[in-house]
């Protein structure tokens, strides 16, 4: 039983138009749908949705996004609360630290931002 509560999803998620470029929110899921975390976290307490650039699969989640926040404990943006779990860091190295210690997984790495670019373009056309 205690096997099945560590499994779950690390997840790697930005907002451009919320944080700026290269912050990024690492944590972890054990919902069967993981993407209802994603889109729990893009409630009304940020101006735009969280793009996603990794979901990985685990067995052991819990101590996947343990070991990445202490490999990337520099980039930790709030050093004082650490349930923030927000990383001023290039995505390559998120990535390299994920395949060092679980392997080789897929990723995105240019985000979508569709509501901030549209936001952009709609605020363009209103100044012209």
């Amino acid at each position: 039983m205690a096997q099945l509560t560590k499994q779950g999803h690390v997840y790697v998620i930005s907002s451009i138009g919320s944080f700026g470029e290269d912050v990024f929110k690492i944590g972890i899921t054990r919902r069967l749908e993981p993407m209802e975390r994603v889109k729990e976290l893009n409630g009304a307490a940020v101006p735009f949705d969280f793009d996603i650039h990794a979901m990985i699969s685990c067995d052991d989640a819990p101590a996947l996004e343990k070991t990445l926040h202490d490999h990337l404990k520099n980039y930790r943006i709030n050093k004082i609360n650490l349930c923030k779990e927000f990383f001023r860091v290039e995505l390559s190295k998120i990535i390299n630290e994920v395949e060092r210690h679980h392997g080789r997984v897929d990723y995105i790495a240019d985000p979508v931002a569709l509501q901030y670019l549209q936001s952009l373009e709609y605020a363009e056309s209103e100044a012209a």
